[in-house]
Order: C-alpha cells, then structure tokens, then sequence
C-alpha cells in the first residue's frame, strides 16, 4: 500500500514510509505453519472413512476461522498500521476496519529518544518517543524499524525547520532510505 499523495500539503514531500518490524508477524507465521500441517494430518487420518467428505469440510472450515483470525488478522492490522514521516509532520494511520490517524507538525516536536533493548538491536528495530508541544504531549512507537536511523532522520527534518536556511543543507546530507524489510516503501526525500 503506497502512501495517498492527496493527504500531503502542496509543497509537502514524503520522505519515509514505515510499518512496525516484521517481528510482530513471527508468532502468526508460525501458527500458519503448524496450522497447513496439523490440517493436512488431520485430512489424512479422515480419509477412507464413514462421512469423509463432510469431516475433510469441518477441518477446512474450522482450520480456515483459525487462518482467519490469528493469521490474517494480525497481517492486516500490520499492514493497515503506517508510520509516515514528511518535510513538514510526522503521520499515523491506525486500523482496518475503523481507522485512527494522528498528526504531528514537525514544528511542534520538542524531543525524540529511542529505546531498544538487546533482543531489538539484533532484530533492528526499537521504540520511538516522540513529545510535542501538543495537548497529548508524549506519542510512542513501538517496534520501529532501524530506530536510530529514524530518530536521526526525524532530528534533522525538526533542525531544518528550525534554522532560517531550512532546506539548504550542505554536502554530506544526502537522502534518507527507507529501512531494510520495507519493500515498496523507497525513499521520497527531495533534499
């Protein structure tokens, strides 16, 4: 899922695009795993039976709900939850079937830290605290990929609003990337 460009400003510009790390979608992966083999067992150890072709329906069904609700589900809500970073503010979009979203003028943002305990720095990944000068104050983000890289990323964007030479930073500031295990999701930085 590609960004809507018609939620940017005029002169806004996507520069990163994000999804919570992949490592939320380890325990769903496993279960679709064990699921296809327990189905196909439980498929073998019906067949040559007395009411096969309805039993064979009652596991498809029942592995199906299963599939549905604790597979599917969880990639969805992944899929449907994007973290958005722009020259101008910082966007949430939250839900699949009822949505949430949040934004965060750049401007507004006092502080940016980032946690990581040690099983996140090997997965590469961590959480982002983000305090505005807003009502709602502090806005955390779980389990953001290449956390560091982010929060250097997000730093610099509230540094150039903040200096009168905003947008005309010298060499050595190339564009940012999008994190690893993003696919889809390139960087769109213009500086």
């Amino acid at each position: 899922m590609a960004f809507p460009q018609r939620i940017l400003g005029d002169d806004e510009k996507l520069v990163m695009v994000l999804r919570q790390h992949v490592k939320i979608l380890a325990g769903p992966f496993a279960l679709l795993v064990v699921l296809a083999a327990f189905t196909t067992v439980l498929i073998g150890a019906v067949r040559g039976r007395t009411g096969e072709t309805v039993l064979t329906v009652v596991i498809l069904v029942a592995a199906g709900g299963v599939l549905l609700r604790w597979v599917l589900w969880p990639f969805l809500v992944w899929w449907n939850d994007v973290f958005v970073i722009t020259n101008e503010r910082l966007i949430t979009r939250k839900g699949v079937l009822n949505r949430e979203g949040r934004d965060i003028p750049l401007v507004r943002i006092n502080d940016i830290a980032f946690t990581h305990s040690l099983w996140d720095r090997i997965l590469g990944c961590g959480t982002l605290v983000v305090e505005s000068a807003g009502e709602r104050g502090q806005v955390t983000f779980t389990d953001v990929p290449r956390v560091e890289r982010v929060q250097r990323i997000l730093f610099e964007l509230c540094d150039d609003l903040r200096t009168p030479d905003a947008g005309t930073r010298g060499p050595g500031h190339e564009a940012v990337e999008a994190p690893e295990g993003h696919e889809g999701h390139e960087d769109r930085s213009t500086r």
